[in-house]
């Protein structure tokens, strides 16, 4: 207690006093209970006045309240984009019920604040019955119709790496107005549960030149560009420099796009300048004639473009600046054996030196093995009044078969079938070399009116000798 005579105090100024502090304390204890009143109200029992829950503003109610207004509340499930409606989509309830008080509760504590607080807060909470229609139907929805619009839209076209003869470079970006469809539906996906979905605009945006993707890409590139491919034909090698077989290439996606046109030509330079199929070669007969023989028949070989482009391509492909290829895979000819025929032969304009010669002015077939004469013996070919010669030009043996049954038709007959010892054949049409037991005329001129169907008829006494002598795959020059 203040004493007035200690103090000096008067006895009005100690009362003064007291009550400053009376009313200090009693100031201090309202606060005390508004503080304790606001804690009790707010941090137990209901929420702040601006706090939403999935889009529903729930301030100032309890958890039952919230829990009931979240459940009676619809979902109205539109979706904006960049505030503009973009989609209108119907109402679904919300899928709260009384089982999701608990969740209530829980963000209930979260948003207590210290002081009763007017920020706006929304939460989220999944509903214990949520329905499926937002993510199914409206989302499917959303993507067909920025699809549907990206149509009208310019497309952005990434900066990319490219070799054109031989040089690479790099092809500029260019930008486009193209909706960014994935990154849209993450901004989707990230709202299943608010009222109304809300998007920002997101445009597809290009590789630049300087991204690593491109980088990588002229990198590749300028590895391509110093590769070749050896590609050997018969005895003569063939160097393809990427640099000027490839037009145009590039890398995307960690894989070579190779233009194929520029190796597509090369291949066709080598077929010019070796290839044997369907070409005239000039041919020295058996009494030393020089006469051209043409590239009719089915004798012979070719270099498949596709099979031979797809190969370079592959080795081009593969790591390592040379690669060694073989041209025998991808070749291939007419007729019987499709794969061809006198690859290996490059002498004697690819027949080699073991052939069938037939001249139909003579009559006579002359069989040469290894460069040497091995059969020489008067045949009867074709029945000339009839049209029905043995076809002139460079054919090969297709197959031989000893005994064999000939079916066919010829002038006179319109279908027969005839038994002989040996048989060779080398056209398409069905012509071959054969014994004819049943001839019995011989002469030299016997091809003109009483020759045979088109074959090349041999006494029965040399067919043998003949059938021996001839292999499969060896040239028959006609002329």
């Amino acid at each position: 207690m203040l004493s007035a005579t200690c103090t000096g105090l008067n006895f009005d100024e100690v009362i003064k006093i007291k009550h400053k502090r009376m009313l200090i304390a009693g100031a201090i204890g309202i606060i005390g209970i508004i503080i304790g009143s606001s804690y009790t109200y707010y941090r137990m029992t209901h929420f702040n006045q601006n706090v939403e829950i999935n889009g529903v503003n729930v301030g100032g109610l309890n958890k039952k309240q919230a829990t009931k207004k979240l459940k009676g509340k619809n979902v109205s499930n539109d979706v904006y984009l960049d505030n503009q409606l973009f989609y209108r989509g119907k109402k679904t309830v919300s899928g709260f019920s009384s089982k999701d008080q608990e969740k209530v509760q829980k963000l209930l504590k979260e948003q207590w604040t210290f002081w009763p607080s007017a920020a706006k807060t929304n939460y989220k909470a999944i509903p214990s019955k949520i329905s499926d229609y937002r993510q199914n139907k409206v989302r499917r929805a959303v993507v067909s119709k920025l699809r549907s619009e990206n149509r009208n839209r310019k497309k952005a076209i990434d900066a990319k790496a490219v070799l054109r003869y031989g040089k690479v470079g790099i092809d500029k970006a260019q930008k486009g107005d193209q909706y960014d469809v994935k990154q849209t539906l993450k901004a989707f996906d990230g709202q299943k549960y608010g009222q109304n979905v809300y998007l920002k605009k997101a445009i597809v945006q290009p590789l630049s030149a300087s991204s690593k993707t491109v980088q990588r890409e002229k990198k590749m590139l300028e590895e391509l560009a110093a590769k070749k491919v050896e590609y050997t034909v018969q005895d003569t090698k063939h160097v393809l420099d990427a640099k000027q077989v490839l037009k145009q290439a590039t890398y995307v996606n960690n894989k070579y796009q190779i233009d194929r046109t520029g190796i597509d030509e090369k291949i066709d330079e080598i077929n010019k300048e070796q290839a044997t199929l369907g070409k005239s070669i000039g041919f020295k007969t058996h009494n030393g004639q020089n006469i051209n023989i043409a590239g009719d028949g089915t004798y012979g070989w070719a270099i498949k473009n596709s099979d031979a482009t797809t190969r370079v391509v592959n080795a081009f492909e593969k790591s390592g600046k040379t690669t060694q290829l073989e041209a025998k895979p991808d070749i291939y000819g007419k007729g019987y054996l499709t794969y061809g025929t006198g690859y290996g032969n490059t002498t004697n304009g690819g027949i080699g030196n073991s052939y069938a010669e037939v001249s139909i002015a003579d009559q006579h077939l002359w069989i040469y093995r290894d460069g040497k004469e091995v059969v020489s013996t008067d045949v009867v070919t074709g029945k000339a009044s009839t049209h029905e010669d043995t076809p002139k030009g460079l054919w090969y043996v297709m197959y031989k078969e000893s005994p064999s049954v000939l079916k066919g038709s010829e002038s006179g007959s319109a279908n027969y079938s005839v038994k002989v010892n040996y048989w060779a054949q080398f056209t398409n049409g069905g012509c071959g070399f054969h014994d004819a037991s049943w001839r019995k005329n011989w002469a030299s001129d016997a091809y003109v009116n009483d020759g045979s169907g088109g074959c090349v008829n041999t006494p029965v006494s040399q067919m043998k000798s003949v059938y021996d002598n001839l292999e499969q795959t060896e040239a028959v020059v006609v002329y």
